[in-house]
């Protein structure tokens, strides 16, 4: 599979990389019920399919993800065949007005959290740590938070660190300090705010990008309609995610139509597309894919090698023009 440098400093990394959220199992912020042995078997598959790096949170599962991605990676080399890529910042221990767990960055609580990550996943240093979101709740400054992740680096605990979710203001306030050596925003054909600003600044500064929900959580590998939704485990998080309910699912599904045309005039698959246009986004180093199943890879793979034609990146352009109609 192809790779990428992550920005200036960065590993070389596979252009798709392996998503472990889904695979955290029920819980408040889960995709529902998930069997343990898939996931090591769709792990395993993605890495022995070309992918070199796993995503995971402690979030996810409330560190039940990082659990599994351990036990798939005790068959490999990690930091070598294989990269880890992990988070920090959030607080399993409560939720905000807002139903969303509470975020911590206090240097404390990501030292802490560190090494709770270190020993779920059963590694001595996480390859890539980053801030999961901003810190919120607590009132901590950025600059504390990002020279606690300095520190573990010189101690050796991690080998770059990145953020996720953080806008340029914050991503500058760090770089100050230290060089970030990633980005992780949202970017997909429905949700393309970063384009606007946080790539750009990223291209600019050596910072290399990961985007995640390239398939907008699964909307847009053509899997899901209006009955299918309503399927959905009680405990999916997407029944309350706004791309998933109206007023924005009837204007999703009609960009799903066209753009599920443009994959068969390409002849390719939606899910393929839709990875693809992010990939071909300048700035952009690689793609998180999430999935269940090794058939699901199998269904994703092929957009590492997919490189949109000009007119067929304008078609997208043009059909998300069209829906916004």
């Amino acid at each position: 599979m192809k790779r990428r440098r992550l920005g200036v400093g960065g590993p070389e990394i596979s252009v798709l990389g392996m998503g472990t959220w889904a695979m955290g199992g029920a819980y408040s912020w889960g995709w529902g019920p998930s069997e343990d042995d898939n996931s090591i078997a769709t792990i395993r598959h993605a890495i022995e399919s070309g992918i070199n790096w796993v995503d995971t949170a402690p979030i996810y599962g409330l560190g039940h993800s990082e659990e599994v991605v351990g036990r798939a990676l005790a068959a490999f080399d990690v930091g070598h065949d294989v990269l880890v890529s992990t988070k920090c910042g959030l607080d399993h221990s409560g939720l905000d007005e807002n139903g969303r767990y509470l975020r911590d960055l206090r240097p404390a609580s990501i030292r802490a959290e560190c090494e709770a990550s270190l020993s779920r996943l059963g590694i001595d240093c996480i390859d890539l740590y980053q801030f999961h979101w901003p810190d919120h709740t607590t009132g901590t400054a950025i600059e504390d938070s990002w020279s606690t992740m300095v520190d573990l680096r010189d101690e050796g605990k991690v080998r770059w660190i990145g953020v996720s979710n953080l806008d340029v203001s914050q991503i500058a306030a760090c770089e100050e300090i230290h060089h970030v050596d990633s980005l992780q925003p949202i970017l997909n054909i429905v949700e393309r705010s970063a384009r606007d600003e946080a790539i750009p600044w990223c291209r600019q500064h050596g910072t290399g990008v990961i985007v995640y929900s390239p398939m907008a959580s699964g909307l847009l590998s053509g899997k899901y309609d209006r009955s299918s939704i309503k399927d959905l485990a009680p405990d999916d998080w997407r029944r309350r995610s706004p791309h998933f309910t109206e007023p924005l699912l009837t204007r999703n599904l009609a960009l799903i139509d066209e753009l599920r045309w443009i994959a068969g005039q390409a002849g390719t698959t939606l899910p393929a597309l839709a990875i693809s246009w992010t990939l071909a986004t300048e700035g952009v180093t690689a793609a998180i894919v999430g999935a269940r199943t090794p058939e699901q890879v199998d269904g994703w793979l092929s957009a590492a090698d997919l490189e949109p034609a000009e007119f067929q990146l304008q078609q997208i352009e043009n059909a998300i023009a069209d829906a916004a109609a």
